[in-house]
């Protein structure tokens, strides 16, 4: 049985060239001038941390947008880079100029998965507020109302570590084996199933994440039922 059902979000409900295009890109083009606009404010702990990380406790905004955008480039999962991304592209959410894209059957499956009484939980690297903007600005209108919680790498950990799984399903107080997790990276597939999780890996034409034995792969929602 299902009690809950959790998702990866770049390649498994959207592309993944709608993440690191739309808001990598985004990021990029403006974290020098976030950085030094709000150094005395939103972006203090994102420059301290950044040095702290690099080695380079005096490093200033410039230096530390090199660094973020190196990161960035490199996919670099750091927590200040994750902070500043959140909070550079809320603007742009709010602007009107980033909006979530879905693959075109994700949003029926959740939204039926949803009437039928699932709770929807998204667990991805990007951060928490970047998610639920994800959801509440997406090109098909607002489906915030679709999930539960968020979980990123600051709430429940790394997502390639079993004890991250675990602590999701603390979170949510529901028995490991009756949570599916869907993601479209092996590696994620085996630190949920280590935790007890059943799993089901999603890989789409053009996707960069290659399917890998034993999980099963589908190559659409539609082919997942998590009430069979």
């Amino acid at each position: 049985m299902t009690e809950a059902v959790v998702l990866d979000i770049e390649g498994t409900t959207s592309p993944t060239d709608s993440v690191r295009d739309d808001l990598y890109g985004y990021t990029e083009q403006r974290l020098p001038t976030w950085l030094t606009e709000h150094a005395a404010g939103a972006a203090a702990p994102v420059l301290t941390q950044t040095g702290e990380l690099a080695g380079e406790p005096t490093a200033g905004p410039a230096r530390v947008a090199e660094l973020l955008i190196g990161w960035l480039r490199s996919d670099v999962k750091a927590e200040p880079l994750k902070a500043a991304q959140g909070a550079i592209c809320a603007e742009g959410f709010r602007a009107g100029e980033l909006h979530g894209r879905f693959f075109p059957d994700v949003v029926p499956a959740l939204t039926a998965w949803h009437a039928a009484g699932i709770p929807l939980y998204v667990y991805s690297s990007g951060s928490e507020r970047n998610q639920r903007d994800w959801f509440a600005f997406a090109d098909s209108g607002d489906l915030s109302g679709l999930v539960t919680a968020h979980f990123d790498l600051v709430t429940a950990g790394p997502k390639r570590e079993p004890d991250s799984y675990r602590t999701i399903a603390e979170r949510i107080a529901r028995p490991a084996a009756d949570i599916l997790f869907l993601s479209d990276h092996a590696d994620e597939l085996d630190a949920a199933c280590a935790a007890g999780w059943r799993v089901v890996g999603v890989h789409r034409p053009g996707e960069p994440n290659a399917p890998r034995a034993p999980h099963r792969w589908v190559g659409s929602f539609a082919e997942i039922d998590p009430l069979g």
